[in-house]
């Protein structure tokens, strides 16, 4: 096996084991500690991505018999990866689910009870719209950037079959 791919594979390893353990103390905390430790756990879990993207280039660039080896460990990280991500969104989205309750209660024990609860509603609404809309795009993005490495994949394949040929030919 690659000494690159088994050096960011230890790398993988103990940021994953840190991202959990953070997501575990993150779902106990509230307000701008809850914020600060969800801003770290997502540049973690960037950093996570960028490890996985090298991991699967050295992968690819190994021979057949140790790749495909390689490429179903990488699946497995994606996958256990892609389960972070879940607890992220919803540690966040109850935070913000959160955040947007208090919002409306204060307003309401503020003496503003000019909004009525049609307007509460729709504001609630277009909310979870623009929410939806968000997951929408950066799940529509990482579809993206998959399809954008398994392009990578396929070109390096069939670079690697064009070089046999050649090879088959000059021989």
């Amino acid at each position: 096996m690659s000494e690159v791919f088994e050096g960011y594979e230890r790398q993988y390893c103990e940021l994953s084991d840190n991202l959990t353990r953070s997501c575990t103390s993150a779902s106990v905390l509230h307000g701008e500690l809850k914020k600060q430790k969800l801003s770290e756990i997502k540049e973690g879990l960037d950093e996570a991505d960028a490890l996985i993207r090298k991991m699967d280039l050295e992968a690819r660039s190994l021979q057949p018999s140790i790749k495909a080896t390689l490429l179903a460990k990488l699946r497995e990280y994606k996958h256990y990866l892609n389960n972070l991500k879940t607890d992220v969104k919803r540690i966040t989205s109850t935070d913000t689910n959160q955040a947007a309750r208090d919002e409306l209660l204060e307003s309401g024990i503020d003496g503003t009870m000019t909004v009525s609860a049609d307007q509460k509603g729709r504001l609630l609404m277009s909310t979870e719209r623009l929410n939806q809309s968000t997951d929408r795009i950066k799940e529509s993005r990482r579809t993206m950037l998959e399809t954008e490495e398994l392009g990578v994949s396929i070109l390096q394949d069939l670079h690697q079959q064009r070089q046999s040929l050649l090879h088959a030919h000059s021989t």
